[in-house]
């Protein structure tokens, strides 16, 4: 039989071809060896569907048109006048902080162009249908503009008390802009919502669309992650919360309400926030960046507060790893206590050292995450870790009450971060996520005690009960966590 007519040696011939190409192309982009090996793998055991999952997913490809925008976003950033932040904004007083406070600074203004903004009122939010309702009233008392983005908005319950404050507000004249992400957002995109609001004169945009022509050009995996409300650039909101009841969202899932935390702003930080929407609004519809900076009136927001807050977008295309560099910083930094929460804890190498580290180093350091996730393959990859975090000393508090979904980090009660960002690699290196990087004791020390609360709701995961668990469990884990850089 000749060789050619051998359904089993082409079939052969084929899959060592595409593991050839595949392998060529994933080492000559020079990922992380975590992320690359585990795309080689992905492709060495499942050819033609890793092949075109890696096509589809496995790289921060952005688009052409993309990408001149970003650039032209971060000039406007990187600009010589400073952009929207005047000197009575940036003029911090760092001898009021903690040591680490300043290089964290600099890191940002270095690696991401993101400036700490010098007084900030902050108000914690730690029940989600209060925020909602306190967003509601907010919009009910705006002017001049409402500004939205949303990894996810779901129809019903408390969530529509906001969407009716939107079309009230565009009823009075106000410029209301909705940005919501295609994937997350795809079912209420595509119910009747939208189209209310638009015909109130909403304008509503979905962030990030895919298609079979756009997977060609850019990652259908890259999501517009942020969550984040701006009123007359005097009022902002942001944290972990996406728009949706959690007495209704996801129930089917069966892991209980979503419990998240959500922040009111106001001060300078309402500036980079505000220009973070209308930076994403530019990307999205090609409007001029200057046009919507001047309808918004950025540069009008007066400083109000105590707090010295930091602003740091990330996302392809827009950040490098500076987000990575000031997590890791943030946790290098701690000299007494490290507290985190997080519902998806899938890190990689640099941050599994900095909590080791600082555990080694005599830092109490403490990780609380959900008891249940809704994602199958992130929870068996989380666990992979927990014996590496427990042999270090780091103790993991499991959350009971529902799924945790507040992303926060305490040092030492004097720094915290809070925002959208996951501790897992789709946070760090595919999503567009939004970080408030905190220089203030009273925020931390509220936000400490919202820490505190659900450690109360948590049970300890004991090292030796861990460590017994069947062999079978262990080896599901740790095979899941060879996938684990790309989940």
């Amino acid at each position: 039989m000749s060789y050619f007519n051998n359904p089993l040696a082409i079939t052969t011939l084929v899959h060592v071809l595409i593991v050839l190409m595949f392998g060529v192309r994933i080492i000559m982009r020079r990922s992380a060896p975590g992320v690359a090996f585990a795309w080689l793998f992905l492709i060495t055991m499942m050819p033609f569907a890793g092949a075109i999952m890696y096509l589809l997913v496995g790289e921060r490809r952005i688009g052409p048109e993309r990408a001149r925008r970003l650039d032209s976003l971060s000039a406007a950033a990187r600009s010589s006048d400073g952009g929207i932040y005047g000197e009575m904004f940036t003029d911090v007083d760092w001898s009021r902080h903690p040591r680490a406070a300043a290089s964290l600074d600099r890191l940002g203004r270095s690696l991401c162009a993101c400036t700490t903004v010098r007084g900030s009122e902050t108000e914690l939010y730690s029940d989600t249908e209060e925020a909602i309702q306190a967003i509601a009233r907010d919009i009910d008392d705006a002017e001049t503009g409402v500004s939205m983005a949303f990894y996810i908005w779901n129809e019903g319950g408390s969530a529509d008390e906001v969407l009716e404050a939107v079309i009230r507000a565009a009823d009075r004249g106000v410029t209301c802009r909705i940005l919501v992400d295609a994937i997350g957002g795809r079912p209420w995109l595509r119910g009747g919502q939208p189209g209310r609001l638009r015909a109130a004169g909403v304008q509503v945009q979905p962030a990030l669309p895919v298609g079979p022509i756009r997977s060609f050009v850019s990652r259908v995996g890259l999501r517009l992650h942020r969550k984040i409300v701006v009123v007359d650039n005097q009022v902002a909101w942001t944290g972990s919360m996406n728009l949706a009841d959690p007495r209704i969202f996801k129930h089917g899932a069966g892991v209980g309400e979503w419990v998240d935390a959500f922040v009111r702003l106001r001060g300078s930080v309402v500036a980079p926030l505000g220009a973070t929407v209308l930076g994403d609004w530019m990307l999205e519809t090609g409007t001029a960046l200057g046009e919507l900076a001047e309808s918004a009136g950025l540069r009008d927001v007066q400083p109000r507060g105590s707090a010295d807050i930091q602003v740091v977008p990330s996302g392809p295309g827009e950040s490098g790893d500076g987000l990575l560099q000031m997590l890791l910083t943030l946790m290098n930094s701690a000299h007494e206590e490290l507290v985190l929460t997080t519902p998806y804890l899938v890190p990689d190498d640099s941050m599994i050292r900095a909590l080791r580290g600082a555990a080694g180093r005599g830092v109490k350091v403490t990780i609380i995450i959900p008891e249940q996730v809704d994602s199958v393959l992130t929870r068996h990859a989380s666990r992979s870790f927990f014996d590496d975090l427990l042999d270090a000393g780091v103790e993991i508090f499991l959350y009971r009450k529902g799924l945790l979904h507040t992303k926060s980090i305490v040092v030492d009660g004097g720094l915290s971060m809070f925002g959208s960002v996951n501790l897992d690699m789709r946070s760090l290196w595919m999503n567009y996520e939004i970080a408030l990087f905190v220089y203030d004791p009273e925020f931390s020390e509220r936000l400490r005690g919202l820490q505190q609360t659900y450690l109360s709701d948590s049970r300890r995961l004991d090292p030796g009960e861990w460590a017994a668990r069947p062999f079978r469990r262990r080896l599901l884990e740790n095979t899941i966590r060879l996938v684990s850089p790309i989940l």
